[in-house]
């Protein structure tokens, strides 16, 4: 019995394996806004019903591809903060692999760009576990460097959430954007350094 629902369940996340990968590629050829659900379905060579089984919605299925898509980061980041340097080092890489990850990721596919844009303003709840996961990463590695005196006594819980949003510029795609058009704006790695000095 319980060998059967193995089965059942690992054929079950094979197709909504297939079905992200179709919808994910979709999105980043045709954009967000002009593939439907009757797309991905074609593209499977399966009927819409088939794929209604799995995701009751295009937005859950987008919903799907943007925590995939989110998990990447947050493990990119869990490796950053388990290297053996100082806290301020593993905060220092850690910003840059969000900043490298916004600039190559999102704003160098346009309708990768467009599919993050949509989730932001649509205010889902994957993208705010995203920051929670994020801020707690970045509260443990303030609290290890307090530990180890890199840092001042401080909360490390308002710490984390003030650095973060002092950072936020680098990682937000809508604000990358919009300030790699400008001259008059800090340059990531001055902006890095402000936030690790207001630690200090």
């Amino acid at each position: 019995m319980d060998e059967s629902a193995d089965i059942i369940d690992a054929i079950r996340q094979e197709n909504m394996t297939k079905i992200l990968d179709s919808g994910e590629r979709l999105f980043r050829h045709f954009g967000y806004a002009k593939t439907n659900v009757a797309d991905i379905a074609r593209d499977l060579g399966m009927s819409p019903a088939n794929i209604y089984r799995f995701f009751s919605s295009k937005t859950e299925i987008h919903q799907a591809i943007c925590l995939r898509m989110l998990d990447g980061i947050y493990h990119q980041a869990v490796e950053i903060t388990q290297l053996p340097i100082s806290a301020a080092d593993r905060l220092r890489q850690y910003v840059q692999a969000q900043y490298q990850f916004t600039l190559a990721a999102m704003l160098d596919h346009e309708k990768v760009h467009e599919m993050v844009v949509v989730a932001i303003e649509r205010d889902w709840h994957v993208i705010e576990k995203h920051i929670d996961r994020l801020h707690d990463l970045i509260e443990e590695m303030i609290r290890q460097g307090i530990a180890a005196g890199e840092f001042a006594d401080q909360d490390p819980v308002m710490a984390s959430r003030c650095f973060g949003a002092a950072t936020l510029g680098l990682c937000h795609p809508q604000m990358v954007a919009q300030c790699l058009s400008k001259e008059n704006r800090a340059m990531p790695d001055d902006l890095i350094e402000f936030a690790i000095k207001a630690l200090r």
